[in-house]
């Protein structure tokens, strides 16, 4: 199995226990990774992948959207103030996931509202776990999906800012390579996840899958 460093360390490995109890017989390795590794060539049987899938050579089944919000460290909020609608976001610094689902380009949305607005961010980090640290820091606000600082959010430690915005979630994807048929490890492991992280998520309901 693969996904990406932060969401398996924070949302997957966690759950480890409990699955392997209810699959003894089964064995499980983690590929960690914040870039998508080719499952074919690495020999991996599911993937768990966030935001839009492009690639066509996989088969693909959403399981869940996580909330995207805006976020910053109580540190710096006391520093800098909070920003009170999308537009005074260009007169804070940021810190930019320059990864899929990241970027500098958002469209904020309150009712029939929108807003568009680039960010401007003096670092730019391509792995989750260096836009926490940088974030933790006071070194700027983020946009994140809220899994990336669930634990966090629940302590306070970080704040969601412009709460009456809305922003775009980020779907989570289980992803198979195509041209063979699931296995029934993966398809039990895929249920898996999307059980337990009902309470995270907005559950998709059972379907099929497709190509994508």
């Amino acid at each position: 199995m693969s996904g990406a460093v932060t969401f398996v360390r924070l949302h997957v490995v966690p759950l480890l226990p409990k699955f392997l109890a209810q699959h003894p017989d089964l064995d499980i390795e983690l590929v960690m990774d914040d870039r998508n590794v080719d499952l074919v060539e690495a020999g991996i049987d599911i993937a768990l992948r966030m935001g839009d899938l492009q690639d066509s050579s996989l088969t693909a089944r959403k399981i869940g959207a996580s909330p995207r919000v805006v976020v910053a460290s109580q540190k710096y909020v006391a520093e800098f103030g909070e920003p009170l609608s999308p537009m005074d976001l260009s007169n804070h610094h940021a810190v930019v996931y320059d990864l899929r689902s990241g970027g500098t380009a958002w469209n904020f949305r309150k009712g029939s509202s929108h807003s568009a607005v680039t960010i401007k961010g003096r670092i730019r980090l391509n792995a989750a776990e260096g836009v926490r640290e940088a974030v933790f820091a006071g070194m700027g606000l983020a946009v994140a999906s809220e899994w990336m600082f669930a634990p966090e959010l629940a302590s306070g430690t970080v704040r969601r800012l412009l709460t009456d915005w809305e922003l775009p979630p980020v779907d989570l994807w289980a992803a198979f390579p195509s041209g063979r048929t699931a296995s029934s490890k993966a398809r039990a492991f895929a249920n898996f996840i999307r059980q337990e992280l009902a309470s995270d998520f907005s559950s998709e309901s059972e379907g099929g899958e497709a190509s994508i």
